[in-house]
């Protein structure tokens, strides 16, 4: 399979030294990561019923055996009935699920690994009558799609409080199953990125409006989660400017307003913040080269995870519309790393590609790299 590199892509690398990616990096006093690379969410849908079984377990300890230092898991359902839309989909919530989990979580830590798994909720992207509970509505703080067309009525303030208390709770699960944190997706367009967004939220209670108003719903959220949890347990939050079909999509029209949000997640409880981007070096706003992750490391005080593109030569949505990708070089990631715009990196395609990526570039064995085929999006390997 071959494939043209794009222009606005990182060209191959000139030599710099991959070394830094694998220096240990202590996310907290009692939290210490064997490297620097992350694995973000990627959904897999290999867990029938919602329970993640021997395969799953194996899939994330071969990460972590080849050097990843932060696994975070594909989206996991929180116990909801308007959650999701699939049931192959990990639940975390319910014993067989839970003990699924604590399987995962022991054989990544056997491997040197740390694993959070990624709190979900889909809100208005949930499909009406899908998943596991198909006659639940699909819930939105305005009950609007994510065109901002009407699909359904607003949140009220009972099922607000119930969310929340849902995804506490999923937190507090995750905790007993062994997870090292928990991340909070709040980016692409699900539920609590809904309520960020003003396209999707249109209310005029103390959940909408500003910006300030419109991060309400997450910081109530992260609060929740730290008061069940406890003051050592990380919490890490997913961003993102970009949404599912909308890559033009800002709810962040600024570096203050997005400041504005980081902040108030941190005086909630957050402890990291993973910034989504389709390219991971593409400038964010005008005026600077720094990334959303960038402006999150300046703005917000905490520790952030980069994430877009890493190693391959376009952007992930392309592998869901059956294109391929080249490996890439990692000199302009390097380069960025070096001067201390972002603490972690994310790799998603190329590592669910090749479990093996992380040794391979440590090794110098990057002419080994196999182009990214999305035909690994079909296994679990």
């Amino acid at each position: 399979m071959t494939h043209t590199h794009h222009p606005a892509y990182p060209t191959p690398d000139s030599g710099r030294s991959a070394e830094p990616l694998f220096q240990p990096y202590a996310l907290t006093d009692r939290l210490r990561l064997q490297s620097r690379l992350v694995m973000p969410a990627m959904s897999r849908g290999f867990s029938p019923g919602g329970v993640p079984g021997p395969d799953v377990a194996a899939y994330y300890r071969r990460r972590a055996e080849n050097g990843v230092g932060l696994i975070i898991t594909e989206g996991a359902v929180i116990d909801h009935p308007a959650a999701v839309s699939e049931t192959v989909v990990p639940a975390l919530h319910g014993a067989e699920a839970l003990h699924g989990w604590a399987e995962v979580t022991r054989q990544v830590h056997e491997a040197g690994g740390v694993i959070f798994p990624q709190l979900w909720h889909m809100g208005m992207a949930r499909p009406a009558g899908s998943g596991p509970s198909p006659d639940a509505p699909s819930l939105g703080p305005s009950g609007l799609d994510l065109a901002g067309s009407p699909a359904g009525e607003p949140m009220t303030q009972p099922q607000i409080d119930d969310v929340v208390r849902s995804f506490a709770r999923a937190a507090a699960d995750a905790r007993r199953a062994g997870f090292d944190g928990v991340e909070v997706q709040a980016a692409h367009g699900y539920l609590i990125d809904q309520f960020l967004w003003d396209r999707t939220n249109r209310r005029e209670d103390r959940y909408g409006g500003s910006v300030a108003r419109r991060a309400a719903f997450a910081v109530e959220i992260i609060a929740a989660i730290r008061a069940e949890t406890g003051p050592d347990f990380p919490i890490a939050v997913r961003l993102s400017q970009w949404k599912q079909g909308d890559y033009a999509a800002r709810p962040w029209q600024t570096p203050e307003e997005f400041g504005e949000t980081l902040r108030l997640l941190a005086d909630a409880g957050a402890d990291l913040f993973h910034c989504s981007t389709r390219r991971f070096h593409e400038p964010e706003f005008e005026g600077s080269p720094l990334n959303l992750a960038g402006w999150a490391k300046r703005l917000g005080g905490k520790p952030v995870i980069t994430v877009g593109s890493v190693g391959l030569s376009n952007e992930f949505l392309n592998a869901y519309q059956g294109q391929g990708a080249d490996s890439v070089g990692l000199d302009e990631l390097l380069r960025r790393l070096g001067e201390d715009e972002f603490d972690l990196v994310a790799v998603g395609r190329a590592l669910l590609a090749d479990p093996l990526w992380p040794r391979k570039i440590r090794e110098g064995r990057a002419a080994e790299l196999a182009a990214f085929d999305p035909a690994s999006l079909g296994t679990l390997q």
